[in-house]
């Protein structure tokens, strides 16, 4: 696995803060890796419509057993890229539920 230059995950107050890479029309929703200095996931929602934000929200919603209100998107709404706002989780929590190394 190639080395980030910084950590798709940083601490906020109250929760984390995430750089994603998102993959609509996948053929299932699941945590690919890194891509760049992101986390990659593939959602199986077409971008159509805000269709694969809502299902990137239920996914990690449904992941990390939280509620869905605690996770917004701060920028990219209509993009791949997308920064994520989680609040209600730590960083080592969030890294053990996404089962992610080498940050």
């Amino acid at each position: 696995m190639k080395s980030l230059k910084k950590s798709p995950i940083t601490e906020i107050k109250n929760g984390v803060r995430l750089s994603l890479y998102l993959q609509p029309r996948a053929s299932k929703n699941e945590i690919v890796g890194f891509f760049e200095d992101s986390i990659k996931i593939r959602i199986a929602a077409p971008p159509v419509e805000n269709e694969a934000n809502i299902e990137l929200i239920n996914f990690l919603s449904g992941l990390l057993k939280i509620k869905k209100q605690s996770i917004s998107i701060l920028h990219g709404a209509k993009g791949r890229r997308k920064v994520v706002d989680i609040i209600g989780i730590g960083k080592s929590a969030l890294e053990k539920a996404f089962k992610l190394r080498d940050f």
